[in-house]
């Protein structure tokens, strides 16, 4: 298991990726769109490759909740081996089941609410 990277909820998506590349330096690695319209890019330090995935919720999205300055970090992104044994042993810890996403019976990647409502996502990966 090892900490991928880590989630900032953002506004303006131009904006913040202007900030973050240009400002900062992080250089695009990819983005996508989410299944309900969001849109996520994921940043890396050409030095450190520490990554920062960038996600813009649209009006309307069950994730677009009010936003509070200073208090856009996400979640993290988890990559392990087994999402369906950490996801148990994060409900044991008590942690709260958000969503989940199976390809058939393989549980791919689940959302889970730790303490003080922090975000863990799970994405099924081999470790190193």
């Amino acid at each position: 298991m090892y900490v991928d990277y880590v989630g900032l909820r953002v506004t303006n998506l131009a904006r913040s990726l202007r900030f973050f590349t240009q400002g900062l330096g992080l250089q695009e690695l990819r983005r996508g769109k989410m299944f309900h319209g969001g849109v996520w890019v994921l940043l890396e330090d050409p030095i450190s490759h520490q990554r920062i995935e960038l996600n813009w919720y649209p009006r309307g999205s069950k994730y677009a909740t009010p936003f509070v300055a200073g208090e856009g970090m996400d979640h993290l992104g988890i990559r392990v081996s087994n999402v369906a044994l950490v996801a148990r042993q994060l409900r044991a810890a008590g942690a709260k089941r958000v969503e989940e996403f199976r390809n058939g019976r393989t549980l791919e990647v689940a959302y889970y609410e730790g303490p003080d409502g922090l975000w863990v996502e799970l994405i099924r990966s081999p470790t190193p």
